[in-house]
């Protein structure tokens, strides 16, 4: 009684089709993930910017930990406010270039600002190239500093 007004489901030839689909698909997934490494340079931008929006608000709020630091760990990049903590990334094969090295502290002072009042521009460089900058009023964002 194949193919009955009152059936319901799929024949196999479209059950198959479904599985073979679905395995393309999957290889074609494994390829795309398979030579990433763990390190993200937008990762890395995040970290900072949570590290210096701790220490902006600290500062602001006339609390001792105002300052952030940036470390070269060895095998990762280490982001500190004050005593609040510090957490670390994998450096996977990328570099951080910052004017006068690292470890680097940026102190914010009262209004949210760094405290040295100049733009900071810190560049990961690996595979590929990506642009931070510490804007003068204290933001963080991608990207070179704008004078």
């Amino acid at each position: 009684m194949c193919g009955a007004k009152g059936e319901n489901g799929f024949t196999l030839v479209e059950l198959v089709m479904v599985i073979i689909l679905i395995g393309v698909l999957s290889a074609l997934g494994v390829g795309l993930f398979a030579n990433r490494s763990a390190f993200s340079p937008l990762l890395a931008n995040q970290q900072l910017n949570s590290a210096a929006l701790l220490a902006r608000q600290a500062a602001m709020a006339g609390n001792e930990n105002d300052t952030v630091t940036i470390s070269d760990g060895g095998g990762s990049f280490t982001f500190s406010v004050g005593s609040i903590g510090s957490w670390s990334i994998p450096k996977e094969g990328t570099e951080l270039t910052v004017s006068g090295g690292l470890p680097l502290a940026v102190k914010f002072n009262k209004d949210g600002s760094p405290v040295s009042g100049n733009n900071l521009e810190l560049s990961f460089v690996g595979d590929s190239r990506y642009d931070i900058c510490v804007s003068s009023l204290g933001a963080v964002y991608s990207g070179g500093c704008q004078p």
